[in-house]
């Protein structure tokens, strides 16, 4: 019975010293989503973004996204902009946002830009599929 105990004690710190660490390792990235498969409000906010706006949060919609999290693929500062997508009854700006990387230019129909999105406030990505 001692050595049951033992045993079970020394499983249960291991799991102790592991799950933290775990915890903090990052979601990887989904491959992709099609933007159709996203709620109405997501693609409400990307046809905002492309035609340069209004946005609901003009103080923080297009300000720079750090990636300090870095999951999302390493890129100058600057290269990322972070948007609000709103969440329906939410009291404040919610966890959704679309994170456009490159140079968004409203004139232009198509562009080179990548769209990410994320509903946990950045735990983890989908790149947009349009």
């Amino acid at each position: 019975m001692k050595i049951i105990c033992s045993l079970l004690t020394a499983a249960f710190v291991a799991l102790l010293a592991v799950a933290p660490a775990q915890a903090r390792e990052p979601k990887a990235l989904a491959a992709e989503v099609a933007l159709s498969e996203l709620p109405k409000e997501v693609r409400d906010t990307l046809a905002k973004i492309k035609a340069g706006g209004p946005f609901p949060h003009p103080a923080k919609d297009g300000s720079v996204f750090g990636n300090r999290e870095k999951r999302l693929p390493p890129k100058e500062r600057g290269y990322y902009r972070e948007y609000t997508v709103p969440t329906p009854d939410a009291r404040d700006r919610g966890a959704r946002r679309i994170i456009a990387g490159g140079e968004v230019k409203p004139s232009e129909v198509k562009t080179a830009v990548d769209y990410w999105y994320t509903d946990d406030h950045y735990n983890s990505f989908r790149r947009i599929r349009e």
